[in-house]
């Protein structure tokens, strides 16, 4: 046999076929690319949809969650700032009466204001005392918690609204029942515990909680919140508590492990929608966009403290109240008039909460 003395050249038609076929193969990966793309977007957004079902038809809508148009104070044009009302009611298992417009035998167990600047940059939660003896419309002075129990949802709004001469934009009302499936579902929530205590009633009476921070599941997480007995001072060290716990809560939450977890993002939404009522415009949608517009804070830009008070008291019909301290009050309205929450918290070093 006579070998080839030299290479043969590939001929001009074999390196076009090769052309066309390298050109086709990079087609065909960016078409699979393409494709891969759009199946991650459709499970992504179905994922976020079924999200969104979860939450809107697990949880409670309250029509009628505001008071009367033409006794609210107006919000001043162009002004993007955000109040929450957030009610913490402990129904202990019984279901929540968020009737409105009418009598209720319901209480708000606790009560924060959130406020959410326009630039979206901080949040600020102020806790409200539920013995703080205020007027309430329409009904005389009486502790800022009746309100529900007088009027409903929106005779509590009216109350707090006429508190601030500031509009709320948005309602929720969460049952303390909903901190524990919250908690489990995060796998436990870690707590630096600063007064330690034994709850002195409850599934969890005679538990010691030792000093420093430790791990609560959904059982200790809630008789963390529920308790005040055990404490000198009662009511303030419980609300301390509760800010603390929320503080850690919303750490864990938005930290990066939880956030890249579905399965502990579903479960979490899961269980705590059947604990949560909210006004008919706070759906996932608007919950979501609001989010969005907050995904760069972090749980050192969470500000919690509770509004100063003149200490305790005794009101005319012998009940035990907490005094309000109507120059706080005034310094706070203003603060959230002009959205500088955040000067007011810096002049009185509230940074940690009190």
């Amino acid at each position: 046999m006579t070998l080839p003395t030299h290479a043969q050249k590939p001929s001009a038609k074999s390196g076009s076929r090769r052309q066309k076929n390298g050109k086709k193969t990079a087609r065909n990966v960016l078409l699979g690319f393409a494709a891969a793309v759009i199946v991650v977007g459709l499970i992504a957004g179905a994922y976020v949809f079924n999200l969104a079902q979860t939450f809107n038809s697990g949880s409670t809508k309250i029509e009628n969650a505001f008071p009367e148009e033409s006794t609210r104070p107006q919000k001043a044009e162009g002004n993007t700032a955000m109040n929450i009302l957030v009610m913490g009611s402990d129904s202990r298992g019984a279901d929540v009466d968020v009737e409105t417009n009418a009598s209720t035998n319901q209480r708000a167990d606790t009560l924060m204001l959130v406020h959410l600047p326009a630039d979206r940059k901080k949040a600020y939660a102020i806790s409200l005392m539920r013995d703080l003896w205020i007027d309430i419309p329409g009904k005389g002075e009486s502790k800022i918690n009746a309100a529900l129990a007088y009027g409903g949802v929106p005779l509590m709004v009216q109350t707090v609204e006429s508190l601030f001469d500031q509009r709320i934009d948005h309602v929720a009302m969460i049952d303390f029942e909903g901190f524990k499936g919250l908690t489990d579902a995060l796998g436990g929530v870690e707590v630096d515990v600063k007064i330690p205590f034994a709850p002195s009633s409850g599934p969890m009476a005679g538990q010691q909680y030792e000093a420093g921070k430790q791990t609560l599941d959904g059982d200790e997480a809630l008789a963390f919140v529920r308790e005040r007995y055990a404490f000198s001072d009662g009511d303030y060290q419980r609300v301390r508590n509760q800010q603390a716990y929320l503080k850690s809560m919303i750490g864990k939450i938005i930290a990066r492990e939880t956030l890249a977890n579905p399965v502990t993002i579903s479960n979490m939404v899961s269980a705590v929608s059947p604990f949560v009522s909210v006004d008919k415009d706070f759906d996932a949608a608007a919950i979501g966009n609001l989010s969005l517009s907050m995904k760069d804070v972090r749980a050192q830009d969470t500000v919690m403290f509770t509004l100063p008070t003149l200490g305790t008291g005794t009101s005319a019909d012998g009940q035990s109240i907490v005094l309000a301290d109507t120059t706080a009050i005034t310094d706070i309205a203003a603060a959230l008039s002009k959205d500088q929450v955040g000067v007011y918290v810096t002049a009185h070093a509230l940074d940690k909460g009190q």
